[in-house]
């Protein structure tokens, strides 16, 4: 049998985590987020974008895999399964 070799600490940490910079950068990724949103309003079809990111995932995890494909394969696949 295996034995774990990394304890996982308890929660919450024992460091103070709110603090200025962590509170300044999540200030700053709210406002990054707020704008992100409304540029995404001003697509037509959001489903097409958010679609892709499954197939770009393929692709890297494949790539690591040492095996290569292209973007038209991977629409291709997607749109005519049984091709």
């Amino acid at each position: 049998m295996l034995k774990p070799t990394y304890a996982i600490p308890a929660l919450p940490p024992p460091a103070e985590i709110e603090t200025v910079p962590v509170l300044k950068a999540l200030a700053r990724a709210s406002r990054a987020l707020a704008d992100l949103k409304g540029q995404a309003k001003t697509i037509p079809n959001q489903g097409i974008l958010i679609d892709t990111l499954a197939l770009q995932e393929a692709k890297a995890s494949s790539e690591v895999e040492n095996i290569v494909t292209t973007q038209d394969e991977l629409f291709q696949a997607d749109v005519f399964p049984d091709c």
